[in-house]
């Protein structure tokens, strides 16, 4: 329930965070479209730098946030709720882990899922490849880039959100997370200079996955019935998908996307439990239980290694471009499953978005990862050989040696595509809610234009250098907001620190005191609308249902179960 002395937001545009925003990426695309041998050569070199230069930056920040996220879980301060005490989850459980997993990583799982282990198989970081040790050691660094750390990294940034907004009624917005830190300045040029950075590292997160997405529909296609991949037709199927991902964020969230996202998990538990019987069952089963042991016993040694004694290019291709993608993700993915969120306890959120996707995930990479890697050391499909030469089309080179593998390609095409959507306009409808002002429900044609704009970014991206630019365009945009995050942490503790205060006192903040201040340098104008403000009919209506009236209805129950006759009536 809204407090009453803390202006709503209302749908509009926050011009200068919706005008620099766009304005930069139109930059990129023109530079990524006019010149895209110049931007190919550039990407390289930012990826070479940022890789030299702030590697350890990543791996020490990404390791910091599974701490404070599992310190939180432990703490006392697990019990306090994202929303008023009262608050009750919007969504059954069912509907959010559909739309936490489908948000989360899909495309990525049906991209790297096959790759990945192969890529390790064949060239690990260390040591030689094609043994079994390098097998063993494919699968915990598959787990490594996939399991806790991705998911730690949405949390911190949904956490903060979500805690923000629905339970001190701030906007939906990044800038609101680091009100303990910034204070009234958050509504000025620093506020927005952050959501700025979080929108573009949104943008060029969300474009990196539909680039990814386009890959291998594209090599699905020409795997089965001979389409050639080529730029230009990954441009069409760009076109086409961010045509139906601009209709599912039109119909919303409650219509589109969560509708999108449980089919999703549909689609994803038949394709694999399909080959996990199709295919070498026991082993599988046997090989799951070893990776989860093998990725607990290594995790501490993976997270800190940064081969400086052993330099080589697969820290910045693989480790780093992860953490990137998921720094980069986690403005997107935070705030959707922020959105979601709304209701439910910081321990159950935290083991929530942690446990039940990591688990399905390490299901996912073992079913499909394992099953390459069985059929490559006994000749049964040569996967390493199509990883090396064409990594999209390496998931449906596994499905053409199971039965009935034309239909399950068909289903595994589906499943991309449907995720590419869904990815698609959970990024339009997040990077619509930022630009304007952390209205919940941002004007439907802000929405088409971004979700539009993911698609021509992802497009220059391919055009610009491929994965390659893809990889880069996640790393660079994830630096700046990787140091935000670190600030949003301390801003999280400082605030639920003081959540045994009184509800008005909660930040140790003046906007949020009750009575007239004027301080100097406050935004005392901010504070005087606050006071004189009017509350309508319908305000004051939503207050009594949703507040006053359980209130009163709990009351009633204690005393009838006291032997005293008590009821709740309300006139209108």
């Amino acid at each position: 329930m809204p407090r009453p002395d803390i202006e709503q937001p209302t749908p509009h545009i926050n011009r200068p965070v919706f005008l620099i925003s766009a304005g930069l990426i139109a930059v990129f695309v023109a530079f990524g479209a006019i010149r895209p041998e110049v931007a190919s050569a550039s990407f390289t070199a930012v990826q070479q730098s940022i890789v030299e230069g702030f590697g350890w930056f990543y791996i020490a920040a990404v390791a910091g946030f599974l701490g404070f996220a599992l310190f939180l879980m432990l703490s006392r301060y697990g019990e306090v709720k994202l929303g008023s005490d009262d608050a009750e989850p919007d969504y059954s459980y069912v509907s959010w882990f559909a739309m936490l997993f489908s948000a989360g990583m899909g495309i990525g799982l049906m991209f790297f899922g096959v790759a990945e282990p192969i890529f390790h198989y064949t060239a690990p970081p260390v040591g030689p490849g094609n043994t079994l040790d390098a097998a063993r050691q494919s699968m915990v660094i598959t787990f490594f880039h996939w399991g806790m750390y991705a998911w730690a990294v949405y949390i911190v940034v949904g956490l903060a959100l979500a805690y923000f907004s629905f339970r001190h009624n701030l906007p939906l917005t990044v800038r609101s997370a680091l009100y303990p830190v910034l204070g009234e300045r958050i509504h000025g040029s620093v506020g927005n200079a952050v959501d700025i950075f979080a929108m573009f590292g949104t943008m060029f997160g969300v474009a990196t996955s539909l680039g990814l997405g386009v890959l291998q529909v594209n090599a699905g296609l020409e795997h089965l019935f001979g389409l050639p991949s080529t730029v230009g037709i990954q441009l069409a199927l760009i076109a086409g998908i961010t045509a139906l991902a601009t209709v599912s964020v039109v119909l919303g969230l409650d219509v589109g996307i969560r509708r999108l996202s449980e089919l999703n998990v549909i689609l994803a538990i038949l394709i694999l439990g399909f080959v996990l019987i199709a295919g070498p069952t026991l082993f599988l089963l046997r090989a799951l239980m070893q990776n989860i042991g093998a990725y607990l016993s290594d995790v501490v040694r993976l997270t800190f290694r940064t081969y400086a004694y052993e330099p080589n290019e697969w820290l910045g291709s693989w480790t780093l471009f992860y953490w990137g993608w998921w720094i980069s993700w986690s403005p997107f993915v935070g705030m959707f499953i922020a959105r979601i969120s709304r209701g439910r306890t910081i321990r159950e959120f935290v083991m929530g978005v942690l446990l039940v996707p990591v688990l399905f995930t390490f299901l996912w990479m073992t079913v499909f990862g394992d099953t390459a890697l069985w059929m490559q050391m006994n000749g049964i499909a040569p996967i390493a050989q199509i990883v090396t030469d064409n990594m999209p089309v390496a998931l449906f080179v596994l499905l053409e040696a199971l039965p009935l593998s034309t239909l399950t390609s068909l289903v595994a095409m589906l499943l991309i595509v449907t995720f590419f959507v869904t990815s698609a306009d959970s990024g339009a409808l997040v990077i619509s809610i930022i630009a304007s002002g952390g209205s919940e429900e941002p004007p439907v044609w802000q929405r088409v234009f971004w979700a539009l704009a993911a698609g021509v970014v992802a497009a220059v991206l391919l055009v610009a250098g491929g994965l390659q630019s893809l990889q880069t365009a996640a790393i660079a945009g994830a630096l700046p907001f990787a140091v935000i995050m670190v600030v949003l942490c301390y801003g999280l503790l400082r605030a639920l620190q003081n959540e045994r205060v009184h509800p008005a006192e909660r930040l140790g903040i003046s906007a949020y005191r009750p009575g007239p201040q004027v301080t100097v340098g406050g935004n005392w104008q901010r504070s005087l609308n606050r006071i004189i403000r009017f509350h309508g009919r319908d305000e004051v209506n939503a207050f009594l249902d949703q507040s006053v009236k359980p209130a009163l209805e709990a009351v009633a129950v204690q005393l009838r179960e006291r032997g005293l006759e008590a009821q709740v009536a309300r006139s209108r």
